[in-house]
């Protein structure tokens, strides 16, 4: 990276008091920590470094992984060498977000440990309550409930409505409702639209072109959609096989595992309607491969893609185009730094091995791809807000010219 861009576009700290990544750091580590604590009836053992883990991340400083840490290794190499004896807020804020998360899972033992209570859970995914609460909701039956009429509609307007709710995540039934999208909602809230360069680009896989990537954001309500999009995109000849690239392990509070998409799977197929349909076909196409599945350990690390490993880069590099769910995922994309948002979406992603969208609503600070009067406007309605509420989004494709 020259040393201009260091200078310019700073990496994003956590010490700046009232901050966005400071309320993150300050406040909702240590409410999450409380979150997880009465989830679970976990031991004394939990409890006591659940204690330690809150003082920590809150008074002290970066400390290394237990010795017998079976990815000690691996973190040294993304940066405790580097950051160890520092306050949690005067590192990158990316690799401070990841690295507690981290060490949420060793507190509650996820990775096992010398045995007794520790090793008693091992492999119990902290975040899943909230994960199965949320894909058990009744607004999900509403969503799924949505796609009965959906598919009567023409295929435009089902491929929009699909792109959309995968935009949206958690608000996913916006991308169903087609009338009055211009006027207003889910369309309205699009600060930054290259959906027709990505079906350009998504029709070009009809002609034989590599797999289409999906590197999934949340579970629950956010990975329902991605997976209908992703079921869209093979049925209708988009892609002959797809790439879901998911977390190896708990990762931010609701971020998909294999077990959160088997788990979204299950929901699809009981539901009454055409849901059940989407189920079926998705659970198919994972047996038959045109689907797979990945989690490649790079998904955790608290790293900007462009230090991906490189049988990371030959996989996006073999796409027709990757598509990067979700804020976490733009971050790590176009660099946690706050560059002018008006600094091209493409120069910031140069670097990746092959073509790349991204899906993202906007709920942090980092923002790149806007032309000036985009962000004039919306400095002038909300102030720095609409950076970090999640009221707006971007689907963004890097600029590389394909035909039609």
């Amino acid at each position: 990276m020259p040393a201009s861009d260091s200078v310019s576009s700073p990496v994003i700290l956590g010490n700046e008091p009232g901050s966005f990544p400071w309320s993150v750091l300050a406040e909702r580590h240590p409410a999450l920590i409380q979150k997880v604590r009465d989830a679970f009836p976990y031991g004394p053992e939990q409890h006591r470094a659940l204690d330690a883990l809150l003082k920590n991340c809150t008074e002290g400083v970066v400390e290394p992984l237990p010795a017998g840490a079976e990815d000690r290794e691996q973190w040294e190499q993304w940066g405790i060498r580097e950051y160890a004896g520092r306050s949690w807020f005067d590192v990158p804020w990316l690799w401070a977000e990841g690295y507690f998360y981290r060490q949420l899972l060793e507190a509650v033992g996820y990775f096992g440990g010398a045995g007794g209570e520790a090793g008693a859970w091992r492999g119990i995914d902290p975040f899943r309550p909230f994960k199965l609460a949320e894909l058990d909701a009744p607004e999900t039956d509403e969503e799924l409930a949505a796609l009965d009429d959906l598919v009567s509609r023409p295929e435009e307007e089902q491929a929009r409505a699909l792109l959309l709710g995968s935009v949206w995540g958690n608000r996913a039934d916006l991308g169903f409702r087609l009338s009055g999208a211009d006027e207003g909602g889910e369309a309205a809230g699009l600060v930054a639209d290259d959906s027709e360069a990505l079906w350009s680009l998504l029709r070009s896989a009809r002609r034989g072109a590599g797999p289409v990537c999906l590197v999934a954001d949340n579970a629950g309500r956010e990975l329902v959609p991605d997976l209908l999009l992703l079921d869209h995109l093979l049925t209708r000849g988009y892609a002959e096989r797809a790439v879901l690239h998911v977390k190896p392990h708990p990762y931010f509070v609701s971020d998909a595992t294999t077990a959160d998409v088997v788990d979204a799977l299950r929901r699809l197929t009981r539901a009454p309607g055409v849901a059940a349909a989407y189920g079926r076909r998705l659970w198919s196409v994972l047996a038959e491969g045109r689907l797979a599945v990945r989690a490649h350990p790079f998904s955790c690390a608290p790293l900007p893609y462009a230090a991906m490993p490189g049988d990371l880069s030959e996989d996006f590099a073999s796409a027709t185009v990757t598509l990067m769910k979700g804020d976490l995922n733009y971050r790590r994309l176009v660099g946690d730094r706050l560059r002018p948002p008006t600094t091209p979406f493409a120069d910031v992603t140069a670097y990746f091995p092959g073509r790349v969208a991204a899906l993202r609503t906007l709920k942090s600070d980092v923002i790149v791809g806007l032309d000036d009067r985009t962000e004039a406007a919306l400095v002038a309605a909300e102030g720095q807000r609409w950076r970090t509420s999640g009221t707006r989004a971007v689907i963004q494709v890097s600029s590389t010219e394909v035909s039609s």
